[in-house]
């Protein structure tokens, strides 16, 4: 695999992740479809976002998949340019928008992460990326690289990534599961399947996530995502056990701004700051 920042994924891998994710786009949204978890999570993501950003800023999307995160940006007040590599992703943001009367907020490209010299609109107020879509990059500085061409100085990066360390997944080595147990910590990444198609994820400490910013950046928040509460996977047991779920959700609140906690979870939720010298 090319160290290339113009090329850090196989043309292959970035074929077979495009696919996958266009032939699920629309169980995707299914099972965001009452799902308690999944709703404090992106709600956290948003809250976090709001503190940083204000309202009327012009965000840029990465790995935007059907628009569930640019559809309420934009309904928070943000003007969105959403973009992804599915084309299967971006036909269902383009029908949500159409349909929720958004077109004024939310432009659409189809855009690999590592190529955003090819992003149209000029210069951003904010770069975004929710849940993971950046683990599919082996090498963070690939994307980082180009961000001085589409951010204002001053601007700001709020990436939403998978860690190593995922208390809920060690926590499966009771239960024998010792793949999924440690599977974060693998070596060149961990084999995702999805739709019959295998591509690598790769999982990030917080510490090497902001050194592939570069000396041009500085660190304005850290904060774990689902630190104590399930994985983003679980969607029962919000439903099933809601006392015990809040319970969790109560413990993850105290704990996910604070050391050590803030770098663990099912995600932690980094914000950069642009300032050239």
């Amino acid at each position: 695999m090319s160290s290339d920042h113009n090329l850090p994924v196989s043309h292959t891998t970035l074929a077979d992740i495009a696919e996958a994710f266009s032939r699920t786009a629309e169980k995707y949204d299914a099972f965001a479809e009452d799902h308690p978890h999944l709703t404090r999570m992106r709600g956290k993501v948003y809250a976090h976002v709001a503190t940083l950003i204000q309202p009327g800023a012009r965000i840029l999307e990465l790995n935007c998949g059907t628009g569930a995160d640019a559809v309420r940006l934009a309904q928070m007040g943000y003007r969105v340019h959403a973009t992804d590599i599915a084309p299967g992703m971006l036909a269902r943001l383009a029908e949500k928008a159409t349909k929720l009367g958004l077109e004024d907020r939310i432009t659409h490209q189809t855009c690999a992460f590592f190529q955003l010299e090819q992003v149209t609109g000029g210069l951003y107020d904010a770069v975004f990326s929710n849940l993971g879509g950046l683990n599919c990059v082996p090498d963070l500085a690939s994307v980082t690289a180009h961000l001085p061409l589409i951010l204002k100085p001053g601007g700001i990066a709020v990436w939403v990534l998978m860690p190593k360390v995922c208390l809920w997944e060690l926590a499966t080595l009771f239960t024998g599961q010792f793949r999924l147990a440690f599977r974060r910590f693998a070596r060149g990444g961990a084999l995702a399947r999805l739709e019959g198609l295998r591509f690598p994820v790769y999982y990030f400490h917080p510490r090497q996530a902001q050194q592939a910013f570069g000396r041009d950046f500085v660190r304005i928040g850290l904060e774990g995502l689902s630190v104590i509460t399930p994985t983003a996977e679980s969607k029962n047991l919000a439903r099933r056990w809601p006392r015990l779920y809040a319970g969790l959700a109560w413990l993850d609140d105290q704990l996910a701004p604070r050391w050590p906690w803030r770098g663990w979870g099912d995600f932690y939720i980094l914000s950069m700051r642009y300032q050239p010298e």
